[in-house]
């Protein structure tokens, strides 16, 4: 055998094994991911609240427990998430958002949600329709095909 041969399939075992792994190691984390959320849908309560701000911010400045930045892995520690100001009743609280509902939810308004902890995984308005942001075009679909509607 050559070497050129050699090379092709020390490579190609090498990929093989990488895609392998890969696909085990997602597995592994759907499975994960799986079970948190059914543990956070477990833990989910009712709650109405008044939206006072959102934004994105990093979990140091967001104003949310010690111990939840504690928690957190180091290297998500400087990544921004979605937190909501919210007055429940008399209080004024700091809570995490998922990001599929983030967008819909505007301040100033009233929102019936279910919240798991400080993380609120789904939420509806109570007074008019629900807010859809506009759908963000593509790069490629505004630049090169402005003749063509799709």
């Amino acid at each position: 055998m050559n070497t050129g041969a050699i090379v092709f399939i020390i490579s190609l075992v090498v990929l093989v094994s990488i895609i392998g792994a890969l696909y085990f190691l997602s597995k592994r984390t759907e499975k994960k991911s799986k079970a948190n959320q059914e543990a956070l849908e477990a833990a989910s309560q009712s709650m109405s609240f008044y939206i006072i701000d959102k934004k994105m911010m990093k979990i140091k400045d967001a104003g949310l427990p010690k111990i939840v930045y504690e928690q957190t892995p180091k290297y998500l520690r400087w990544t921004k998430v979605p937190v909501l100001k919210v007055k429940v009743g008399a209080k004024v609280m700091s809570l995490m958002c998922d990001e599929k509902i983030f967008p819909q939810l505007l301040p100033k308004q009233e929102v019936k949600a279910s919240v798991s902890g400080i993380y609120v995984t789904a939420a509806k308005r109570i007074r008019g329709p629900v807010y859809e942001p506009k759908k963000k075009k593509g790069f490629f679909k505004g630049n090169f095909f402005k003749g063509n509607k799709r």
